[in-house]
């Protein structure tokens, strides 16, 4: 049984260089477990790096990050066990062109979790019905809008039933018309009570939705707290300045 008082994420004094340019500095930070925690910031700030880290697409130089406890940047840690526990969904799709809908989502679940193909449909046909796409399975990616293209990369982060899901920017390449519907799917993922980490230029969204706002600029967290606070009565002037020209 899971202990009550654990973060789903936690960082610990991390800091992430990129040859002698410092992009992390001194990251320590709670991600409530079932919460979403918006994190929110100008370009090059760290954010999408922060994101990487949590699931070792980047490995930071120094300190911990702990998933659900358990300590992921580890020696020992096995990263494709890990990636099973935390689902990523990124600014662009990554689907394979070849392969149907309902192949895309099936495809880690056979190979990693080893499902049989029916039961893996099963689950992969589940995600796609949850997140709007149910009749779409046989189609190709290229038959597809952009927004349809991020759904089922969604339901392919979601069929592997993750402890944590990441969104990095998942709207900023779609058409604006397009953005309305998957920001729908991600509240209704919100409500469901997973945990989940979001970078995001979407500030109603982080305003309405997040349980926590994470300001980060320059590779630092500036503020963090609860939407209202931060939105309504910043106490740096360097998050009055960022929320004056984006709001």
């Amino acid at each position: 049984m899971r202990e009550p008082h654990v973060p789903g994420v936690r960082f610990e004094a991390v800091d992430k260089f990129f040859g002698a340019h410092q992009v992390l500095h001194d990251i320590t930070l709670d991600i409530p477990r079932g919460l979403t925690t918006c994190i929110i910031g100008p370009s090059g700030s760290g954010k999408s790096t922060l994101l990487r880290c949590t699931n070792l697409l980047e490995r930071p130089q120094r300190g911990k990050i702990f998933v659900e406890g358990t300590e992921i940047t580890a020696p020992s840690t096995d990263l494709d066990a890990l990636r099973t526990r935390i689902g990523m969904v990124f600014q662009h799709f990554n689907l394979f062109s070849h392969l149907s809908v309902l192949d895309n989502v099936t495809l880690a679940l056979r190979k990693v979790r080893r499902m049989k193909r029916p039961e893996a449909e099963a689950l992969a046909l589940e995600q796609l019905d949850a997140v709007g796409l149910k009749g779409f399975e046989r189609r190709r990616p290229s038959a597809l809008s952009g927004g349809q293209q991020q759904r089922v990369a969604i339901a392919r982060a979601l069929a592997m039933k993750p402890e944590v899901m990441l969104f990095d920017e998942a709207t900023s390449a779609l058409d604006p018309e397009l953005v309305k519907g998957i920001l729908g799917v991600m509240r209704d993922l919100a409500a469901s009570g997973i945990t989940m980490l979001v970078v995001t230029h979407e500030m109603r969204f982080a305003r309405e939705v997040a349980g926590q706002v994470v300001f980060m600029d320059q590779g630092r967290i500036v503020e963090h707290g609860p939407p209202d606070r931060l939105f309504d009565a910043p106490e740096s002037p360097r998050l009055t300045h960022f929320l004056d020209q984006v709001l």
